[in-house]
């Protein structure tokens, strides 16, 4: 819970950042971590506040990343002022249109073709080789989060050895398959509620403080397969064949069509296992309870997309096991 003190020492920086010690400040967002973002109204303009205290969260990322893409020519946020220290970042406002709610069947190919010539401008245009590498390490930990969370804390299912097998023989497919693909810059969480509708410069990109060095289809594939939204699996892949030919073009890759197809599905396969996880977590140890409700979708993914290969199909069957009759929305006791 968040104390007075700190309200009051945002306010206070926000004021002073400004010149303005009337300027007031009313919530704007809040997302899955620690980080709460203001809006705040001041000599007929409004910004930004982040605010991510600075014993959960470093800015230091956010701020990295914000200039590469603002480099890149993509529409970020732009730093007015910013105090690491204190945890304090006042940014231009792109608004509140996001993506999800504008999408819809007439819209979809207008706006994921806004958002794919974005990515394609990031993977092209932003060096990634400093950036921290999405490893088999930092893979094999975010599916972990599945058994932990998921199996385990929501559905009360403990798996024997030989049921483990299903998992560590699915896991070491996804960590292969991610690792072969060329690595390009990764945002990493690149999806319909951290899109923003713009009048220019193609789509405003939140949230991308995670971003890594890694497989080339991992932000396709959370975009097209969106945990939020679904779309007719042929729509799909006619996209994700658009883009192979447009990754060929600019030289970032030379896989065929199956290839591409086969890497793009198992890479959403591996996100959507570690969100299962993820949206678990963010209830029974965070108390964010508006993630169960999306776990169908999420699961309906893993269960469609895993069933079809032969490494991962047991996989799907041990969860279908665990799962049985029970509505996978419910909490557990």
């Amino acid at each position: 819970m968040e104390t007075t003190s700190r309200g009051q020492a945002r306010l206070d920086w926000t004021r002073a950042a400004l010149g303005d010690p009337a300027a007031t400040l009313e919530p704007a967002s809040a997302d899955a971590s620690f980080r709460s973002y203001w809006r705040t109204r001041s000599a007929g303009r409004t910004h930004i506040l982040m605010d991510a205290p600075p014993d959960r969260e470093d800015v230091g990322p956010w701020l990295d990343i914000a200039r590469r893409l603002g480099a890149a020519g993509l529409l970020a946020p732009h730093v007015e002022a910013a105090d690491p220290a204190q945890g304090f970042i006042l940014m231009s406002d792109l608004g509140d249109a996001l993506y999800l709610p504008a999408l819809d069947a007439t819209s979809v190919d207008r706006l994921y073709g806004d958002a794919m010539d974005a990515l394609l401008r990031m993977q092209v245009h932003i060096d990634a080789h400093d950036l921290p590498a999405y490893d088999e390490a930092r893979l094999v930990a975010e599916m972990e989060l599945m058994p932990t969370w998921f199996l385990e804390r929501h559905l009360g299912f403990a798996s024997d050895c030989g049921q483990w097998d299903a998992v560590e023989v699915a896991f070491r497919a996804l960590v292969d398959n991610a690792t072969r693909q060329e690595q390009a810059f990764v945002h990493r969480d690149y999806h319909s509620r951290n899109l923003l509708l713009a009048d220019s410069g193609g789509p405003g990109i939140l949230d991308f403080q995670d971003a890594v060095r890694g497989p080339v289809t991992y932000d396709l594939a959370s975009l097209l397969r969106d945990c939020y939204i679904a779309w007719p699996e042929q729509q799909v892949y006619a996209w994700v064949e658009q883009y192979r030919l447009r990754l060929v073009h600019a030289g970032l890759t030379r896989v065929d069509a199956p290839t591409f197809r086969r890497g793009f599905d198992l890479m959403g396969l591996q996100r959507h296992i570690k969100v299962l996880g993820i949206f678990c977590r963010l209830w029974y140890r965070d108390g964010k309870a508006g993630y169960l409700k999306d776990l169908p979708l999420v699961w309906r993914y893993v269960r469609e997309v895993g069933g079809r290969y032969e490494e991962t199909a047991p996989l799907v069957r041990l969860i279908e096991d665990a799962l049985g009759a029970r509505d996978i929305t419910l909490p557990s006791a």
